[in-house]
């Protein structure tokens, strides 16, 4: 009874790096492009995925979900669905995301690359900055 994803990879995944290879590979991502997202080395990546690796921080485990748009209690735990819903945006510090305009630019930022994400960043907290 085995639910498969693309490639015909194991939904229930019992370990936390078959999880993140399965995120990884789903995304279309090599180890090296993972690693570059989340500013840490290949090698890295390498290790949470060893079947008997190193386990990453939870705060590193949720910016994985985030760069694979995989659910973090799926990746985390192997429990529910590893898709996220296209009408579902994870909340950014434990915030209800209800807006649509910020729910866009939540979004858009989360799948931009790290030069623009910072020059976006950069951009906003200049414009608010010189407003108060």
């Amino acid at each position: 009874m085995a639910t498969l994803l693309e490639g015909g990879e194991n939904r229930m995944a019992g370990s936390l790096g078959i999880r993140i290879r399965m995120a990884r590979r789903r995304k279309e991502m090599t180890q090296g492009q993972l690693a570059s997202v989340l500013h840490v080395s290949r090698s890295a990546v390498g290790n949470w995925e060893a079947v008997s690796g190193i386990s990453p921080s939870s705060t590193r485990l949720i910016a994985i979900a985030l760069a694979t748009d995989v659910s973090y209690e799926w990746l985390a735990t192997g429990r529910g669905e590893p898709s996220l819903r296209e009408d579902w945006t994870p909340a950014a510090d434990a915030e209800l995301v209800d807006d649509p305009v910020e729910r866009r630019l939540l979004h858009a930022f989360r799948h931009a690359r790290s030069a623009t994400r910072r020059m976006v960043l950069q951009m906003l907290e200049a414009s608010t900055t010189s407003r108060t």
